[in-house]
Parts: structure tokens; C-alpha cells; sequence
């Protein structure tokens, strides 16, 4: 691919809500932007949720296929069952039974490493940090020390890939901590949201941020007659708790994006989120996979109206880097996750008719602009 400065993806977590919402905001973004290719970038960085997708991608893993295998439900051998999630920490409890204290975690995260390393096992892939013909940097907290850690990184990098997921993925009651080296991990995000230094520090000069939790402005919501109600706190307390949770994890993500506009002048830094005032992100509960299709789908349409509606911002800083909009597959609301499902040769057909003349289209713009 023909691109003038590295490029790097940083996605957020956000429990197995954030991973959805990633897929269909990276569904939006490959189809959307020429000269992006988001299984041959220079740098991945991942923390919780979003360590899975940036694991997978950097292994050669499609937007398509997790789309396929996670969110349409479709069977095979690398298909993602929900109860992968969810099954009780067993082991944990025994050991704390034994020892007279509380169960460290609910779920056992020991089947997200075995699940991980068997798909890493395929032919073209590696659960090998320093086999990847990519950079990938997978961050975890050290438990003990409160300090961030990031598997990839010389000193870490002979961690297997899928046990430094499982560690980066630990939300802390939730998950036992995961033991590494002697030392235990727990959730990436408890330092920072996104840790897209991590490849500003690689030498990224294009970095494109996914982060699936904002908080909700209920105000905001309810002038544009979306709002479920006139207070959250009318929502009970697991609302309360989440837009607490979601405000911490904001503020340190704009605290963070603020300082790399300082300490990296010669880098853009792209986030593509929720807007305040979606109630449709808000009230969907963050480890529920019931509704993974319809969330999926609403974040692909959000982002394609994100690119839409910030064109004259973000066209410049791509075609800095090699990258244009594709105009007409924006402007196609026919468009939908849908149209990743294998189907039928005629709608295969019909599928590389619609492409060519969306590159006709984009080409005439281009033409016009020059």
C-alpha cells in the first residue's frame, strides 16, 4: 500500500458492547476511505475489549469475518459463542474457598487465553508478538504496582499474545487478575482509555482512535426529543453507575488527547465515538450480546455520518496521508452491515457493479477538485 507516514489504529475498551461497537465503526472506516487497509498497518495498539480487535487485525483477521463470526452468528471453526464470557470462575471460587477470602473475579477469562491461542494456531497467524510482520502493543496494569504495562514491547514480548489479551481484558471484579511472569494484570484501561502513545512513540504520524464509551448528556437528548428519561438518576442505579463509569473514562481519554496535540506536533491523532446525546449507546448494557446486531449496525451508520458531517476537517488530514473519503459509498444509503454476508453469485455480482460505479463517481469528484 502507497502511503507517505505510518499509520497506527488505537481502540478503547468497553466490555464485549466495545468490541461490537468497534466492529461496525471499522466496518464504516475500511469501506469508506481509500488507501485503508486495517489488516496491513504499521502499529496496533489495544486495551480490554479493544485488544481483541487490534490482536486479530494485526494477525490478518478481516473486519468481515469477525463481523461474520461474532455479530452474524455464523458457524465455524473460529466462531465466537457469547458464553465464552460468561462461564463462572469455577477454579476462583474453589481457591478462595480453600483460602478463607473473597473470589477475586465472577467469570473465568482462562477460556478467552484458550480461545485466542487456538485461532492464533492457524496457518498465516501467530500468537508470537515478535512474528507478527506488524507492530502490535497489547496494554495491561500491573496489579502491585498500578503501572501500565505493554506486551509487544522489548522485555514483554515473549508473553503469548492471547495471555496478554486475557490480562489486558481482566476488568478488575469481573475477572481474576492474570498471573504473568510472577506478576498479575488486570484491565489496560485503569490507567488510561486509549494508550495512543503507545504508537506515537512507535513513530505513528497517522493514528485513528475507535472508543465506544462517552458519557450521556440527557439534556442534550431530550431538546432533540430523544431522551428515555428527564434524569438519569429516575434510571435506577446500574444507570448511575454506568454514566459514572463512562465520565471517568472520558475525561482521562480528552486529558490524554489534549496532551498529544502538545507532545506530538507532527502527528494527527483521529477519534471517531458516540455523540453524547445517542440513547440508543447509552442504554444498552455493556455486557449484553443480545442486541450485538443492531448495536454493530448502529455504529457502522454513526460513523459513516461522522465522516459525512466532518469532511472539510478530516478530508485534509487524510490526503496528508495517502488516504481519500470515498464520496460515493458515503453518499449510498443502501449501504448496511448486511451486505458482508456471503450471498448468493448474483448478489456477489451485483456487489462488484455497485463498487465499480462508486469508483466511477469518486473518480469523477476527483477529477472535478483537480
Amino acid at each position: 500500500m502507497n502511503r507517505r507516514h505510518p499509520i497506527a489504529l488505537a481502540l478503547a475498551g468497553g466490555g464485549p458492547f466495545g468490541a461490537i461497537y468497534e466492529i461496525g465503526a471499522l466496518a464504516a472506516l475500511e469501506e469508506s476511505l481509500d488507501g485503508l487497509d486495517l489488516n496491513n498497518l504499521d502499529c496496533y495498539v489495544g486495551v480490554s475489549a479493544g485488544s481483541f480487535m487490534a490482536a486479530a487485525l494485526a494477525n490478518g483477521v478481516t473486519v468481515s469475518e469477525m463481523y461474520r463470526l461474532f455479530i452474524a452468528g455464523e458457524k465455524g471453526e473460529d466462531a465466537i459463542a457469547p458464553a465464552l464470557f460468561t462461564r463462572p470462575a469455577l477454579r476462583e471460587f474453589l481457591r478462595a474457598a480453600l483460602d478463607w477470602r473473597i473470589p477475586t473475579g465472577l467469570f473465568d477469562n482462562e477460556s478467552i487465553h484458550r480461545y485466542l491461542q487456538a485461532v492464533f494456531a492457524r496457518k498465516g497467524r501467530t500468537n508470537d508478538f515478535r512474528e507478527l510482520p506488524r507492530r502490535l502493543f497489547v496494554v495491561a496494569t500491573d496489579l502491585d504496582s498500578g503501572q501500565s504495562v505493554s506486551f509487544g514491547r522489548p522485555g514483554h514480548d515473549h508473553v503469548p499474545i492471547s495471555r496478554a489479551v486475557q490480562a489486558s481484558a481482566a476488568l478488575p471484579g469481573l475477572f481474576p487478575p492474570v498471573e504473568i511472569d510472577g506478576r498479575h494484570y488486570v484491565d489496560g484501561a485503569l490507567k488510561k482509555t486509549l494508550h495512543a502513545s503507545e504508537a506515537l512513540d512507535d513513530g505513528a504520524k497517522l493514528v485513528l482512535c475507535v472508543n465506544p464509551i462517552v458519557p450521556y448528556d440527557a439534556s442534550l437528548a431530550a431538546q432533540k426529543g430523544r431522551a428515555r428519561h428527564a434524569r438519569l438518576i429516575d434510571g435506577g442505579l446500574p444507570v448511575v453507575l454506568s454514566q459514572a463509569f463512562r465520565a471517568i473514562i472520558h475525561s482521562r481519554m480528552a486529558a490524554g488527547l489534549a496532551k498529544y496535540r502538545t507532545h506530538y506536533r507532527g502527528a494527527d491523532v483521529v477519534l471517531f465515538q458516540p455523540e453524547a446525546d445517542d440513547t440508543e449507546i447509552f442504554f444498552t448494557r455493556i455486557f449484553s450480546y443480545a442486541s450485538r446486531a443492531r448495536v454493530c449496525e448502529h455504529a457502522y451508520e454513526r460513523t459513516r455520518r461522522d465522516l459525512v458531517r466532518r469532511r472539510a476537517e478530516l478530508e485534509p488530514i487524510f490526503e496528508r496521508h495517502g488516504i481519500r473519503m470515498r464520496h460515493a459509498v458515503l453518499a449510498d444509503a443502501r449501504r448496511g452491515l448486511h451486505m458482508r454476508r456471503p450471498g448468493a453469485p448474483r448478489d456477489r455480482l451485483n456487489a462488484a457493479a455497485r463498487e465499480l460505479r462508486e469508483a466511477l463517481v469518486d473518480l469523477r469528484h476527483q477529477v472535478a477538485r483537480m
